[in-house]
C-alpha cells in the first residue's frame, strides 16, 4: 500500500524487497535480501529497470520495521563498493528501533499507543532479534553503545519521520541526533498530532503532506 502510493505520486520507480519475516527467519535475514536485492539491481542496472532510471539518483526507503532495515542496508551498501547506482538519501518513516532503556514516549503512552505498544515491540524484538540478544543488540538501537560507526562512511542524507503519539518517538529522535553527531546530514519532519503507520489512511491530511515533504527531498 506504501510502496504504491508513493509510486503513484512520485517521480520515481519504487522497489520493493519481498524480505524473509521473522519469527521463522531472525536477523539478519531481513537485512541480507534487502542487499542481495540491491546488488542485484546494481549489478543488472540495465536490464532490468526502463531506460530512464537515473543510477546516479537513487534512495533507500522503508517505513516502520522497513526503515529500520533501510537503515542497515544502506550502512553495508557504503561499505561495498556499488559498481552502478549513487545511492544519495535515505527516507526514514517512523523507523522501527529500540533499546533495553524505556523511553520517556514509550513510558508515557503506555496504553494509549495505537498499532504500536511496548508489549507489542517486546514481542517483536523477542522474535527478530539473535537469540540470546537484548533490545541494545545493534539491530534495535542502532543509534546505542553498540551502533555501527558511520562517521567516516559517505552515508546517505536522511529525513527521519516522527509522530507525536508513537511511542517510538523517542528513538526516533534520537537517531536523528546521532546522525547529526556523526557529521551526517539529516532532516526531522515532526506530526506532532500523529500514530505510527498514519501515512497509511490516505485521507488524513498529513499523509498527503508527508509524500510532498518526500517529493522535496527527492528533488
Amino acid at each position: 500500500m506504501v510502496c504504491r502510493n508513493f509510486a503513484t505520486n512520485l517521480a520515481a520507480i519504487v522497489i520493493s524487497v519481498n524480505y524473509r519475516l521473522a519469527p521463522e527467519h531472525r536477523y539478519p535475514s531481513q537485512c541480507h535480501d534487502g542487499f542481495d536485492a540491491l546488488n542485484l539491481i546494481d549489478e543488472n542496472w540495465a536490464t532490468v529497470l526502463p531506460k530512464n532510471a537515473d543510477p546516479a539518483r537513487c534512495f533507500f526507503a522503508g517505513d516502520s520495521a522497513g526503515a529500520n532495515l533501510a537503515h542497515h542496508v544502506a550502512v553495508r551498501a557504503c561499505r561495498t563498493k556499488l559498481h552502478t547506482m549513487k545511492m544519495i538519501g535515505l527516507i526514514s518513516i517512523q523507523p522501527f528501533f529500540g533499546g533495553e532503556e524505556r523511553s520517556q514516549s514509550e513510558m508515557q503512552l503506555v496504553g494509549s499507543g495505537i498499532l504500536v505498544s511496548v508489549p507489542l515491540t517486546d514481542w517483536c524484538w523477542n522474535a527478530y532479534l539473535p537469540l540470546g540478544s537484548n533490545r541494545d543488540h545493534v539491530a534495535a538501537h542502532v543509534s546505542g553503545p553498540n551502533a555501527d560507526d558511520v562517521s567516516g562512511l559517505d552515508f546517505p542524507a536522511t529525513m527521519v519521520v516522527v509522530g507525536g503519539f508513537d511511542p517510538l518517538q523517542d528513538w526516533q529522535r534520537r537517531y536523528y541526533e546521532w546522525l547529526l553527531k556523526s557529521g551526517k546530514e539529516a532532516r526531522l519532519i515532526e506530526y506532532h498530532n500523529m500514530i505510527h503507520a498514519f501515512y497509511t489512511f490516505p485521507l488524513l491530511p498529513e499523509s498527503s503532506h508527508l509524500v510532498v515533504q518526500i517529493k522535496e527531498f527527492i528533488a
